[in-house]
Formats: C-alpha cells, structure tokens, sequence
C-alpha cells in the first residue's frame, strides 16, 4: 500500500498506462460504487496523458445506459435491476471495447444514449490512433462480460456509506436528502453488494485507489 498526494496517485495511473504494451488502443477501466470519485480521477487521468501528448479517448458507462423505458423491468429500486437490466454492455462491446482492441479496426463510437434527453445516440465514427488510449470510467465494469476487453484496471474503493454522504451533496439541487438516500439504500448499494459477492471487481483490478479521502489517496498494484 502506497500512500501520496492526489498529484502523485494520478502519476502512478499515467505510469501505469504507459508501461501497457498493447499494439492497439490501450483501453482502461476506472471502476467503483456510485460517487467513488471514479468521473473526477478518470478526467485526472486523462489531462495528464493529454499533456504527456497522448490521444486520449474519453467515455462512461452513464452513455451506454438502455432508455429509461427499458431500464426498470424489476421497478424503479430493484438491487438486481440496477446490475442487470441498466447498461447496453452488447453496444459498449460492439461499438467501442471491440474496435479498440486486439484485431479491431479503431473505428468506435464514444456513446450510444443521451441521458438528458433520454434518447438513443449514433455519433460519427472516428478512427483512434493505434498509440490512443481509452479512459473509461463506471459502475461494475469488470463483470465476466468485460474484464478481459480492459487492458488496465483500476477500481476505485470508497466506503458504501460515505458514498451515501458524497451523494446527497453532488444531487442536492435535483433530489431531496430522503430522495437520495432511498436510492442508495434500497438500489444502489445492494447492487453494488451483488456485485461484490458474485464478481469480487477487487481480485480482478489491477490497481486498486483508496478513496475515503480524496486528497490524501492510497493505492495498491496487484500482480496476477
């Protein structure tokens, strides 16, 4: 266990990226409960290597969601709902994970859904550089149906019940304290709950970041 300043936490990430020797896009996971702090590090992440001159792609899961319509068949707080019925992981494969790796042609899309307007997306294609790297950032990102189409890992630990705190403050302007907090309670952390107990995100993670205080970090590299 290394403990640092957030500055040399988001170096170890962007050495740790570097030293990936992939001959395709190099495709990292940034994983972890809701309100780990998994957006602001994976923005962290990719300023650096912006800097570094790499070309960085940036996406998260929260663009891959199915519509609302088809997101609650087990209803709006159903633990199994959330982990099982939320994201598009067939399109997230197809248009994205594949292209970028072994064999694909670096042709993807970033996104499939607009949250906001709750539509369905078809963005322009790109074509990634070979040397790019994908930093994408979500919830239960290394389930049997992806952990092998990441090239890095990284999953962000955060005790659930501060995650419940973080919560209410980042959503204050749009939901109530009780709003939140059932959410949390009754879907998001007993998701997060199954996950653990079936996928255990933490022996398949590569590096996992401490983050019950964000800036005074802790980290840990796992070999495998």
């Amino acid at each position: 266990m290394e403990r640092g300043t957030r500055e040399e936490l988001v170096g170890r990430l962007a050495a740790a990226v570097g030293s990936v020797t992939v001959a395709h896009p190099t495709r990292v996971a940034i994983d972890g409960p809701p309100a780990a702090g998994k957006t602001t590090l994976a923005d962290e992440l990719a300023g650096v290597l912006r800097e570094e001159g790499r070309d960085v792609v940036r996406a998260t899961i929260d663009d891959f969601l199915f519509p609302r319509a088809r997101r609650y068949p087990r209803g709006e707080y159903s633990a199994e709902g959330c982990y099982f019925d939320t994201h598009d992981y067939d399109a997230l494969i197809r248009v994205l994970l594949d292209p970028l790796g072994p064999g694909g042609d670096r042709r993807f899309q970033p996104a499939v859904y607009d949250r906001t307007a709750d539509t369905v997306l078809s963005p322009p294609v790109t074509t990634a550089p070979a040397d790019a790297v994908l930093i994408f950032d979500g919830v239960f990102l290394l389930r049997p149906e992806l952990v092998d189409r990441w090239d890095l890992r990284v999953f962000v630990s955060t005790a659930l019940e501060k995650t419940v705190d973080r919560a209410v403050v980042r959503e204050r302007r749009v939901s109530s304290r009780e709003q939140v907090e059932r959410r949390w309670r009754e879907r998001y952390i007993p998701s997060q709950q199954l996950y653990f107990a079936t996928v255990r995100p933490i022996d398949q993670a590569d590096i996992i970041v401490h983050n019950d205080e964000p800036q005074q970090p802790a980290w840990q590299t796992r070999t495998h």
